[in-house]
């Protein structure tokens, strides 16, 4: 009996072992599987980001471009205003500054939407909300009159909000919406409708990338009119018309409001103009839209007529250009004295070349540009002139940059925000410099998307708030809101729209996903560098093998595109390796071809469309003023005038004007621009297989 005991024994520990074993590879194989997601998700999100932030970088460098344009072709042409002065700084029509701008516009019977009594009561507003969950679009008297109303009660607003948490229980701060209705009305159902109760900061960037962003703006102007003194309206850096251009809040607004669509927008650029800069609670709490720099100076803030400088260039609103005093053969001095808050000179320089390669590359479409002088091509001349000094008021154009643009950071210290290409990076000492200079204990700022929609840094004394889920793709973020009582202690607030997307964010299908959307844009990014990145790769392929290592790829991938990206992680996604481990380089751009190729474009030039649809759709905008979507032979030519004068590209004329004449397909004289844009974007050979 003794020995069947001790058998059985034996034989029990052994299935133990077997399951404590088989337990511990299933933990193995689980963390490793949690690992590599988490692996991915992260490199999903540094990719989402750095395009997100080289486009913020670009559309710098045309603002800047455009700043110069306004500065300097006028004494180019010698012949009364010239093209963009006429287009990007126009007289303000003093129409919009009386009540005859909406008084004159009548509502017919037929309208279904809201009726706007002013001023505005709960009632007007519960009718907005109403109507906008309806899918109804707010009547173009009501919104001229709307904003005619927010223009008066925001000419008599400080730069700087102070606000007590003697007179309410709490506060709620809300960041980045971008046209997220749904965020909106989430964070109102969670949090309450604004009032003397409950009342809000929001932090600016209402507007842009989201699709109901007149909505959105509307909602919280209408709130700001209702309650003046518990809704606060923060200024973020797409308050500003160069930005709603490229991110779509221009476009959104021309499309819902086809007839005064023009007087709108105007309105919604002065209106912009006049948002506060910052607000601060009981003293100890500062919230601005992006950060600060070693520069910052609250009591000098105060002091700016915010609605002459905008978050990219300053507006001259009297009309007068700044004199240069350097004539058109002095050579701009290279040591421009320049503080560490903000690149205001690499803002408005030119845009320097990435290619890595040391010696002349044919295939590329980038010419070399002087380090000095601007090259620019317009009017049928090439004429060089200096770079263009830095804005008048410059202290003041600087604050104002850096409180929308800047970033915070680990490292001590603060220096230019490359990366965005506007405002700073600002380090632990920098801010608590500032809080102890103001006496203040946080700092409260947004600008950055979140995963979690918030984020500490700096020891506690630095919070983002991001209030836009979803943000780069379905799943990709929650968004979150911040209330704050007289203890002065922020509580956070967590939520994401989507019913199913918080299950998503914890699941492979959720990466999958995520993860293809970043990796279609990252490939995209490099079809349209692709001169570049062959020259690089032929730097290291001097015998023409095709072939290079993985390091050599890495490097020159950074080198172009400069995305601060994990490229060895990334590799096995963006090319294939041969039999040695080296990278067949050309495997790059093997799944991507033109939307609709056109034999009369040279690879070349259809290269620099590919690169730069997006600026080249911007400066289209501008020239279509009635935004018809057609644009005249002569328009075109005018706009890759100013394409070619931004970039230092040089492209024949006759090449160009082959190029008009053969997309001109009904040869009316006009070209259909949206037709034209479609021809150069990037298509993925799999979505084309699909579609036939």
């Amino acid at each position: 009996m003794g020995c069947g005991t001790s058998v059985a024994t034996e034989t029990q520990g052994k299935r133990v072992e077997r399951a404590m074993k088989a337990a511990v590879l299933i933990q193995r194989w689980y963390r490793r599987y949690m690992a590599r997601l988490e692996m991915r998700r992260r490199y999903t999100w540094n990719i989402f980001q750095s395009i997100e932030y080289a486009g913020e970088q670009d559309q710098l460098q045309l603002s800047s471009f455009f700043s110069f344009m306004l500065d300097n072709f006028t004494q180019l042409n010698g012949n009364g205003p010239d093209l963009i002065s006429q287009l990007l700084d126009p007289v303000v029509d003093p129409w919009l500054d009386r009540e005859i701008c909406y008084s004159l516009i009548l509502v017919p019977e037929s309208y279904s939407g809201p009726r706007l009594s002013f001023p505005l009561s709960v009632s007007d507003t519960n009718a907005l909300l109403a109507a906008f969950k309806e899918q109804q679009t707010l009547h173009a008297r009501y919104v001229l009159q709307l904003l005619y109303e927010t223009k008066k009660l925001l000419k008599q607003m400080p730069n700087i909000i102070h606000l007590s948490t003697s007179y309410t229980k709490e506060i709620t701060i809300c960041g980045d919406l971008h046209g997220r209705l749904d965020d909106l009305l989430l964070i109102f159902y969670k949090n309450g409708l604004p009032s003397a109760e409950t009342p809000y900061v929001f932090n600016g960037d209402f507007v842009d990338r989201g699709k109901k962003s007149v909505e959105v703006v509307i909602l919280l102007f209408a709130y700001l009119l209702l309650y003046p003194d518990n809704m606060h309206l923060n200024r973020g850096n797409h308050e500003d018309y160069i930005m709603n251009l490229r991110y779509g809040f221009t476009k959104e607004v021309m499309q819902k409001y086809k007839t005064h669509g023009q007087e709108i927008l105007q309105l919604f650029q002065d209106v912009f103009s006049l948002l506060p800069v910052a607000t601060v609670i009981d003293g100890k709490i500062l919230i601005v839209h992006g950060g600060i720099s070693d520069q910052t100076n609250l009591d000098f803030l105060s002091s700016i007529e915010r609605h002459k400088v905008s978050g990219n260039k300053l507006r001259l609103t009297d009309g007068s250009r700044p004199s240069s005093s350097r004539s058109h053969n002095s050579v701009a001095s290279t040591s421009s004295s320049s503080s560490s808050s903000s690149s205001s000179s690499s803002l408005c320089s030119p845009r320097t070349p990435s290619c890595i390669s040391p010696r002349p590359c044919p295939s590329s479409p980038s010419i070399p540009y002087s380090i000095n002088v601007l090259q620019v091509p317009f009017l049928d001349s090439l004429t060089s002139v200096p770079l263009p000094s830095p804005p008048q008021n410059e202290q003041e154009w600087k604050q104002i940059v850096d409180v929308l643009w800047s970033d915070p950071k680990i490292q001590e210290g603060c220096s230019p925000n490359t990366f965005r290409g506007g405002g700073c990076y600002f380090g632990p000492d920098v801010t608590q410099r500032l809080l102890l200079q103001h006496g203040l204990q946080l700092l409260i700022r947004s600008h950055e998307c979140k995963q979690e929609g918030y984020e500490l840094c700096h020891g506690g004394q630095v919070i983002t708030i991001f209030s836009a889920s979803n943000y780069y793709e379905e799943g990709s973020n929650r968004g979150a809101y911040i209330k704050v009582g007289r203890e002065l202690v922020p509580r956070f607030y967590q939520y994401q729209v989507s019913r199913t997307t918080r299950k998503l964010t914890l699941t492979q299908r959720y990466v999958r996903a995520a993860e293809g959307s970043a990796l279609r844009a990252l490939k995209e990014k490099l079809f349209a560098h692709r001169s570049e990145l062959m020259c690089g790769f032929q730097e290291y392929d001097q015998n023409y093998t095709g072939r290079v290592s993985v390091s050599e790829w890495a490097l020159v991938l950074e080198a172009v595109l400069r995305l601060d990206l994990p490229w060895r992680t990334l590799r096995p996604h963006l090319a294939r390796l041969t039999p040695d481990g080296s990278v067949e380089y050309q495997s790059c751009f093997e799944d991507m071809g033109p939307g609709i190729p056109l034999p009369q474009v040279t690879s070349n030039l259809a290269e620099t469309l590919f690169r730069y649809r997006t600026d080249i759709e911007i400066i289209f905008n501008i020239i279509d003023k009635d935004h018809s979507g057609l644009i005249s032979i002569e328009e075109f030519r005018h706009t890759w005038r100013l394409f070619s004068a931004h970039l230092g590209v040089a492209i024949d004329d006759s090449a160009i004007d082959d190029l008009a004449r053969s997309i001109d397909f009904n040869k009316d004289g006009s070209i259909d621009f949206t037709e034209f844009l479609e021809a150069f974007r990037v298509v993925h050979k799999l979505d084309r297989q699909q579609e036939g």
